[in-house]
């Protein structure tokens, strides 16, 4: 269903990104359940839900049971997020409200059929009139009921009575088999958190929202300052693309020779070889050449510090400070486990669409699976690394990706990651063994647009930069790194 096809009215869920996986937000006067194991952030995404209701001049009700409202003010106020506009209703054992609608003490549980205490809460809800209501948890109504079917019913009720009003309400819970199952199908929307530890990170996923559907999948999501931020995972809309072959050029002639002339634009290009060889000597070259021409670039380093890519490209004579003061260059160092696939694609499309980037390098694949949170999922990982590239390309942009390869002679696969299906243009650089000499060559494998040599080159890094020189003429072998003359016995 098209946004505008809609009859109903939705409020922003307060959650950075939220909001697009559940196609525009949250509909008023529906129940909402936050499913996620303690610490996941259910409570926080509660609290911003909250505090966009406040920003929207709206009366918000905190129903709570297991923390004192100073304590979540308290803790909110911690992330910046101020709730102290909000209504609190404290339903847990040892408040005022809870020993002041029936004796439990004396009267089991099991007794009351008439629902005292939800009654209560009725009442406290049409004095405050809240156009918003967070419970946490929704479980400590279930504690009060003699059983399953007795708290469905009353769940039942209370639901009916919030939607009559054009309450919206979010509950929170915590995992078990026991209830989910009743929750969810009484639910009009779930959202689901999880956290596996700082290898995997954080994740979100929203398996239902009744008449408004959802975008489906897990997506990355970060508790920063602030608050929950979300992640989704895809790639942006296509764009009207029509495409372009002028071509980046590294500014060495021999280079852009070998590669026919360079790198067109939108394409994807694969940069593989050795430890040390020049991969990103080479990348470098090209980002460098752009942004002296007004096409601004991207670094992405995942295997070395701004310090010391700033200081090798400036010793083989390339101009990184220089054109970043200008603000044609930009380098971003990633931290190890600092991000989701979805956060970092989403940097680097922000750095494309903001900054009109023509040129993303990513240095290198073997260091974003390393880095990027989830790498041990490297199924997954290359999956969401081709959604990125895809948005990149749709957005006009050009990406080179630095591949190392293990293998420092020998020429078994094109690149080590399993990644060159991606690539429209597979460069590679190798190590040579000629006559007890250590040498250098690049060769293109593959080009999807226009011609290239199909001989590889010698080449040298020196302190001017790459210096290419003439094909590798007369000898068979290099691809495999210990050549043989042509001919010879």
């Amino acid at each position: 269903m098209h946004p505008s096809d809609r009859r109903f009215g939705q409020r922003s869920s307060g959650v950075p990104g939220l909001d697009s996986l559940l196609n525009g937000g949250f509909v008023d006067g529906r129940l909402y359940l936050v499913i996620g194991p303690p610490g996941s952030g259910k409570t926080l995404l509660g609290t911003q839900f909250l505090r966009a209701g406040l920003d929207a001049d709206e009366t918000v009700l905190f129903i709570h049971s297991e923390e004192s409202a100073p304590d979540l003010r308290a803790n909110a106020a911690n992330l910046g997020i101020d709730i102290d506009d909000a209504e609190f209703l404290d339903v847990g054992p040892e408040s005022d409200f809870f020993t002041q609608s029936g004796s439990y003490d004396v009267v089991s549980p099991e007794d009351i059929e008439d629902g005292y205490l939800i009654s209560d809460i009725r009442r406290e809800i049409e004095a405050v009139d809240p156009d918003r209501i967070l419970i946490d948890p929704i479980t400590h109504f279930q504690y009060l009921e003699p059983t399953e079917y007795q708290f469905r019913k009353r769940l039942i009720s209370f639901a009916r009575f919030l939607k009559d009003r054009g309450t919206t309400v979010l509950a929170t819970k915590t995992p078990s088999e026991g209830t989910d199952t009743q929750l969810k199908s009484l639910s009009d929307g779930v959202v689901v958190l999880s956290h596996d530890g700082e290898q995997a990170g954080r994740r979100i996923r929203v398996p239902k929202h009744r008449g408004v559907g959802q975008r489906d999948g897990s997506h990355g999501m970060e508790i920063r300052d602030g608050g929950v931020e979300v992640y989704p995972t895809g790639v942006d809309e296509r764009a009207d693309r029509q495409f372009d072959p002028t071509q980046f050029t590294s500014g060495v002639p021999e280079l852009d020779t070998l590669m026919g002339g360079g790198i067109e634009r939108g394409t994807v290009t694969i940069l593989s070889g050795p430890s040390g060889v020049g991969k990103s000597t080479t990348a470098t070259q090209f980002l460098v050449n752009a942004a002296a021409a007004g096409k601004p670039g991207l670094a992405c380093l995942f295997e070395e510090s701004i310090e010391t890519f700033v200081y090798r490209s400036e010793t083989f004579g390339l101009p990184i400070s220089r054109l970043r003061e200008e603000g044609s260059l930009f380098v971003e160092e990633q931290d190890a486990l600092s991000l989701s696939p979805e956060e970092f694609a989403q940097q680097v499309r922000s750095h494309v669409r903001d900054h009109a980037v023509e040129l993303v390098v990513i240095d290198g694949i073997a260091g974003y699976k390393n880095v990027i949170k989830g790498g041990e999922e490297g199924v997954e990982l290359r999956r969401r690394l081709r959604a990125l590239i895809q948005a990149l390309v749709r957005a006009n942009a050009s990406v080179i990706l630095v591949d190392q390869r293990r293998e420092v002679t020998g020429f078994p696969e094109p690149t080590s990651e399993g990644v060159s299906y991606l690539a429209d243009n597979i460069v590679f650089q190798n190590y040579i063994e000629v006559e007890g000499e250590l040498q250098r060559v690049v060769g293109v494998l593959k080009k999807r647009v226009g011609g290239f040599e199909t001989v590889p080159r010698r080449f040298t890094i020196t302190a001017d930069g790459l210096e290419v020189g003439e094909p590798v003429s007369g000898m068979h072998g290099v691809f495999e790194g210990i050549p043989e003359r042509s001919g010879a016995e």
